[in-house]
């Protein structure tokens, strides 16, 4: 009988367990994650930004946990020798209509409390000298590492807590009972006083399994990116991010700086046929079946459409694609951009099409649904973990008896 157990191996699962195996250092602490490795998916595909949060709603979580979580974040990074880099950002107004969207969007890192600065056009070039721009917010504690390799670290520490880590293990069942859930999964049959959900992509189905009302559905949304030749990564010497639309639940193409040296550009945002669907040719008739039979996919789509077809045409023209990275830097061109990998976002929406924008949990007799954790959850992760730790009812567990 596990005191705890944790289904899904990306960021927000193992730094729950993480915590749970600090807070409570005689518990019997589980993780089961389906494929063979740590951050397989959405931990393992995103962009690696330390996020500031300046984007979100001041008061939201996502802002609480995005600026607690970016200086917890970096400070793991030093104590652990995970190689990081505060680079600093920029979110660039390229024309007149972005200027008073970027002067709101300063505010709101002003009321998030973020150090932040606006820059005129010459000072940006002074700073990206590439970079066509009317003016910028400059966000200098913005930052990239390897999520991957934060991740291989967590577990390195679950294990010498003493925690359970389970790999290929693919819950197919789930029935709570008083007191105790029983996970049935491809690799025999687990007991849990408390389960935690922080399932990614599928959390949906896994809340189903458990008899969790999910008042959601994840609709999967792939992000594809270009990655600059080496001899062009000299144009990007910060994040360079374009003032997004604040009526459009994605940020726009930009460019990200990655640990390695290398620099991607992107990501676009379809609709991917399949829930780990990294391929444009990737289909599962089930994922999509889910999302066709959807109303609140329909309504969204209904909303959206006109940005729909142009993410559509970015996804198949190479050519609009660069066109919109033009918007930033001007002297891009096609023979610069190489294909890189795509990663899958879980989108988590509700019947009447409104995307749950903030954290999204439900509550079970013994467990806990993380249905929506979408970015920055990764930058946030270390907060998000203690945050559904102190939500969970502390183990009876016994502790070892002094020898007297």
């Amino acid at each position: 009988m596990y005191d705890f157990a944790i289904v899904g191996g990306g960021i927000v699962g193992l730094s729950t367990a993480m915590e749970l195996g600090r807070r409570y250092p005689h518990a019997r602490i589980l993780v089961v994650e389906k494929e063979d490795g740590w951050a397989k998916h959405q931990t393992g595909h995103n962009s690696g930004v330390i996020h500031s949060g300046i984007y979100y709603k001041p008061g939201s979580f996502k802002a609480k946990f995005a600026r607690a979580g970016s200086n917890s974040m970096v400070q793991f990074c030093q104590e652990n020798n995970i190689e990081h880099d505060i680079c600093g950002k920029v979110i660039v107004a390229t024309k007149q209509a972005e200027l008073p969207l970027m002067d709101n969007l300063y505010e709101r890192g002003l009321a998030n409390g973020l150090a932040i600065q606006k820059i005129s056009a010459e000072e940006l070039k002074e700073i990206e000298p590439h970079v066509n721009g009317l003016g910028a917010i400059r966000v200098p504690m913005a930052g990239i590492v390897n999520y991957k390799q934060v991740c291989e670290t967590f577990a390195a520490i679950i294990g010498r807590q003493g925690g359970d880590l389970r790999l290929s293990t693919k819950v197919v069942d789930i029935r709570e009972k008083r007191g105790e859930v029983e996970l049935e999964t491809t690799r025999g049959t687990f007991h849990t006083r408390f389960l935690i959900n922080c399932a990614g992509l599928h959390s949906d189905r896994i809340a189903k399994l458990g008899g969790a009302k999910a008042d959601l559905q994840i609709v999967p949304f792939r992000g594809e990116y270009y990655e600059l030749k080496p001899e062009k990564r000299y144009l990007v010497k910060h994040l360079i991010y374009p003032v997004p639309n604040p009526a459009f639940p994605f940020l726009g193409v930009h460019y990200t700086r990655m640990i390695g040296g290398h620099v991607e550009a992107g990501p676009n945002a379809v609709l991917s046929l399949k829930r780990e669907g990294y391929k444009k040719t990737d289909i599962d008739l089930k994922d999509l079946a889910e999302v066709m039979a959807f109303p609140g996919f329909w309504k969204l789509a209904g909303k959206f459409w006109k940005e729909g077809m142009e993410e559509y045409i970015r996804s198949f023209s190479k050519a609009a694609f660069v066109k919109s990275l033009q918007e930033l830097i001007p002297e891009i061109r096609s023979e610069d951009l190489e294909p890189a990998p795509a990663g899958v976002r879980a989108q988590a929406l509700k019947p009447d099409g409104s995307l749950v924008d903030d954290f999204h949990i439900i509550r079970g007799a013994s467990s806990i649904h993380v249905c929506n954790a979408p970015s920055p959850a990764a930058t946030a992760s270390i907060e998000i973990g203690k945050a559904i730790a102190e939500q969970i009812p502390e183990p009876q567990v016994a502790k070892p008896q002094a020898i007297s």
